[in-house]
């Protein structure tokens, strides 16, 4: 008996063509959800497992092989070919046939697994709301227009924490459904109906995450064929249906432990992912800027006297020079609102980054605006701001700045091509509907 053999005491009767079918996905589902590809391993043992950050292991749930440095869909078509190849291969290169219900176990097994690991890394960053970070100030004081798509379907979920982690909860739920063969159906039925808009969502609003989101709901998908013929009978044509008994008996002793054992590597994966992350939103989300802005600066500031080269420039929403509102936001981001074509930065944001610089999720897909990380100095009071859109990276201002009152900062210095600025602003005090809502009076 072979060392991965089960048996549950009967056998299906395969057709050619359905034998020709497992013999084709079981090689293409191994090769896009089996870690074959050698930058896998190389992220896996670069990681510092002594200092281990959420998104080192979120980034290996997320795993899919890359051929050619191809990227997209188009290693769908090479994992295809290779697996139309090997199927041809197989069916005439082996000797007898493999025991096919074993064979459609193990790839069944394989799958759930690696479902259930990619839904739950997303269900977490969404039951703890990382994944689409509440709108910033800057954001709040961005025209409509001036937002990607992507940008305002992340910002629609955003402002909903309650709901987002409610996603998020829906997700982690349906997962552990595909931990246990009974309910692996219900589960995929969970995850269909909820990745499938996802899918839908990411095409739509060209998130940026289209080729993982399909690869997940035909993984999905696949595993939900599995039950149609029963559910259909059930449901469509209401006749008396039994479900599915298969019940595998493992004659193997190791390859019971080697079950557990795998098992215990998954649970042990899946509660490391599930503490890092929590960690992570505790401590601070991953998108967002860490270094504290200048103290009592948070706010929506009005420009009410600006100099350029020491020439006074009235209030304009055409002068190309001239400031017309500026935002400190509560970590160590100024933005700033100009009469300046901006071509936008069409990153997504996503990524973990050490430097405030390198986390734009607040900036891209963000036009109307300029975004500036700066490095605040209390003794000095002083602040080197840089621009975080890739598209302008040589941006910049040197300012010093003073505070004579609770509610005005003046700034002055100079840009990155030695034009002096002066700016005096002065705070507005303004109230939001989306903080304030609408269970009690409100006076604008």
């Amino acid at each position: 008996m072979s060392f991965f053999n089960i048996s549950n005491g009967r056998h299906s009767e395969w057709k050619g063509y359905e034998k020709a079918a497992l013999r084709f996905f079981f090689i293409y589902f191994i090769i896009q959800a089996v870690p074959l590809d050698w930058k896998f391993y190389r992220h896996l043992f670069s990681i510092n497992w002594l200092h281990l950050n959420f998104y080192d292991l979120f980034s290996l749930s997320k795993y899919a092989p890359q051929f050619f440095g191809i990227s997209g869909f188009g290693n769908w078509l090479i994992a295809a070919a290779i697996a139309a190849v090997g199927a041809i291969i197989w069916q005439f290169a082996q000797k007898r046939e493999p025991d096919y219900d074993n064979l459609h176990y193990w790839l069944r097994v394989i799958l759930r697994y690696r479902l259930a690991i990619g839904i739950i890394a997303y269900g977490l960053i969404k039951l703890f709301p990382l994944q689409m970070p509440y709108p910033s100030l800057s954001n709040l004081h961005t025209n409509y227009g001036d937002f990607f798509a992507w940008k305002i379907y992340f910002h629609t979920i955003g402002i909903t924490q309650g709901y987002e982690a409610f996603l998020g909860l829906v997700e982690i739920l349906a997962s552990v459904l595909l931990f246990f063969r009974r309910t692996t159906t219900f589960g995929t039925g969970i995850i269909l109906g909820f990745t499938g808009n996802v899918l839908a969502a990411n095409f739509a609003y060209d998130a940026g995450e289209q080729v993982y989101s399909a690869y997940l709901v035909v993984i999905a998908l696949f595993l939900f064929v599995y039950d149609v013929p029963r559910l259909f009978n059930l449901l469509i044509q209401q006749q008396y249906t039994i479900a599915n008994k298969f019940e595998p008996v493992f004659a193997d002793r190791n390859l019971k432990k080697l079950r557990i054992g795998l098992r215990v590597i998954f649970v042990a994966f899946v509660v490391l992912l599930g503490f890092t992350t929590y960690a992570n939103y505790v401590n601070g989300p991953y998108k967002l800027p860490q270094t504290p802005g200048i103290k009592g600066s948070y706010g929506y500031y009005n420009v009410k006297e600006f100099r350029f080269n020491g020439q006074t420039i009235p209030y304009s929403t055409t002068d190309s020079n001239r400031w017309q509102n500026v935002v400190f936001e509560k970590w160590a981001t100024i933005s700033i609102k100009i009469a300046k074509p901006i071509k936008p930065d069409n990153d997504t944001g996503e990524g973990y980054y050490e430097n405030d610089i390198d986390r734009n999720f607040e900036s891209a897909g963000v036009g109307g605006r300029k975004y500036y990380a700066y490095t605040p100095d209390s003794l000095s009071r002083t602040i080197v701001l840089k621009n975080k859109n890739k598209n302008y990276k040589e941006e910049g201002f040197k300012l010093t700045y003073s505070q004579p009152n609770d509610s005005t900062i003046i700034l002055k210095g100079v840009n990155e091509k030695k034009d002096s600025v002066y700016a005096e602003l002065n705070r507005i005090n303004r109230k939001y509907l989306l903080f304030e809502g609408r269970r009690k009076p409100i006076k604008l």
